[in-house]
């Protein structure tokens, strides 16, 4: 039974209640947006993807060399997702209220760029920055570089939350709710995040950047630390390019201050009331909108392993090394990135039928399939592991079989087509489904991050101690991301319409 109408003509004069639902924020009325300028609108996703793919593949192998154990590498990770528990939803309402002449969601999309390479800038030079402070640089413990690090980090993804979401917003704005064009527009997006993690995972596996950078090679910035130092640099250059490209393709039209609210309502302390109004939304979500976010916080449960432990797993499971013992681990997260690298390639090929699959097949059906396949790529992986473990070499200093390192690669390519579906069917369906509310599309996409980061929470707290209850290594985890796969992958089967990209009915 559909949830009662709130009174839309209560006083003004009166405080809003939990009861009462947020009035509506309504985008300017504009001409259909063409796809050719959607597709430039979207580029920006590959600047942004470019540093994750970077952040990704190198940087939890770089803190365990400052000194970081194994064990406590996922917590260095918690500030992603604990802040994007808060800072998404709030910029998105923000968002979804700024007056700005410049647009709703370009100036948001301009300071989390600029943040961004303030951020890398930060991590690339952290230890200089320790050595500085007095760090031993010939230790294997750095703890003025750990700090410096994590500053830069807990930058970097703020600033990247504060990126996104009004990026994903824009797009969504552009396309008015349009269920096809939505996808479409998504569909886009992941295309320029795979070819922003195809360029990342290139420039994080070849391991001559110090040569052509060589003022990166410093004493306390051994050849490994340079050569993240120098992609970091590409990094500031490409995410320039593309963000100037997408805010220059959006011709945003600014909201007046009549179409920002209805009932002659005023925005108020937006920033000091978001989470109330945020949680205050929940209790008018459709059955659908609920089995969407059920769906996302699984499917995220089984993702966040993988994307901690990716580059880790290759290094210390298949090859055997120790991210304190030099080459063979270096080689082995060099090779995790060429499977990264692949990986991504098969999420833009993915990205580009996106549209195709979900409109024959339905966006229930691709999702649950493609999170069984990801349920199988995990199982893969941890009998890899069990089969590195029999052969004898890990341990030893001995290269991998060449079998070995092939299905690793293997493994990593295929996850690319789950990952273009989670990159994409998920915010097109929460996009069409959540508009009848009255949310803001800035608002809508805070929604579904916490459906992403409060798992992410939850897997950054238990993988140290799952490692140690279990032994150590990554296995425990990815053994929970199997599961967490599958069970999403069921209810995405089960509960998700094959019509789900469709746009519903509104409510009256």
């Amino acid at each position: 039974m559909p949830n009662p109408e709130p009174n839309p003509h209560r006083s003004k004069n009166k405080p809003s209640t939990s009861s009462s639902r947020p009035p509506p924020v309504r985008p300017p009325v504009r001409s259909r947006v063409p796809l050719k300028q959607l597709l430039r609108v979207a580029s920006v996703a590959s600047g942004i993807q470019f540093g994750w793919a970077l952040q990704l593949s190198l940087l939890t192998p770089y803190v365990q060399q400052l000194g970081i154990p194994h064990q406590w590498a996922s917590i260095i990770w918690l500030c992603g997702p604990v802040s994007g528990l808060f800072v998404q939803p709030l910029v998105g309402l923000l968002s979804d209220r700024c007056q700005s002449r410049f647009g709703r969601r370009r100036p948001f999309i301009l300071v989390g760029a600029a943040s961004i390479v303030v951020a890398v800038v930060i991590i690339g030079y952290a230890a200089d920055i320790g050595g500085l402070l007095g760090d031993d640089i010939t230790g294997s413990y750095r703890p003025f570089a750990i700090i410096v690090f994590v500053i830069g980090f807990w930058i970097l993804d703020v600033a990247n939350n504060v990126t996104q979401g009004p990026c994903r917003a824009l797009l969504a704005d552009l396309t008015c709710n349009d269920a096809r064009r939505t996808r479409v527009a998504n569909a886009y997006f992941s295309l320029f995040m795979a070819i922003g993690n195809i360029l990342g995972y290139a420039t994080g596996a070849y391991s001559g950047w110090y040569k052509i950078f060589t003022f990166t090679l410093t004493p306390a910035c051994s050849i490994s630390c340079a050569n993240l130092k120098s992609a970091f640099f590409l990094d500031v250059a490409f995410i320039a390019v593309t963000t100037y490209l997408s805010l220059v393709s959006a011709h945003e039209v600014p909201l007046s201050s009549s179409g920002a609210v209805h009932a002659g309502e005023g925005t108020g302390s937006a920033e000091e009331a978001f989470m109330w109004e945020l949680f205050g939304t929940f209790k008018y979500f459709s059955f659908p909108i609920w089995i969407v976010l059920s769906v996302t916080a699984l499917t995220w449960i089984g993702w966040f392993p993988f994307i901690l432990f990716d580059t880790d797993w290759m290094g210390r499971e298949i090859y055997g090394g120790d991210p304190n013992g030099g080459l063979i681990y270096d080689t082995g997260v060099r090779m995790g990135a060429l499977g990264l690298l692949l990986n991504s390639v098969v999420l833009g090929v993915t990205s580009l039928l996106m549209e195709r699959l979900c409109r024959k097949r339905g966006a229930g059906f691709v999702w649950g399939i493609s999170n069984i396949l990801m349920t199988i790529c995990f199982l893969a992986m941890l009998v890899l592991t069990y089969v590195a473990n029999s052969i004898g070499y890990v341990g030893k200093g001995l290269p991998p079989p060449t079998g070995i390192v092939v299905a690793a690669i293997a493994i990593f390519t295929i996850l690319g087509f789950p990952l273009a579906i989670t990159y994409s069917v998920p915010y097109a369906l929460i996009s069409t489904h959540i508009e009848p509310l009255g949310l803001g599309q800035g608002l809508s996409m805070g929604v579904l991050n916490l459906a992403i980061v409060v798992p992410q929470i939850v897997v950054s707290l238990g993988s140290g101690p799952w490692d140690q209850i279990f032994g150590g290594g990554n296995s425990p985890a990815f053994a929970v991301a199997a599961v967490a796969a599958l069970m999403s992958g069921l209810l995405a089967l089960l509960a998700i319409p094959r019509t789900g990209t469709q746009k519903p009915r509104s409510r009256v």
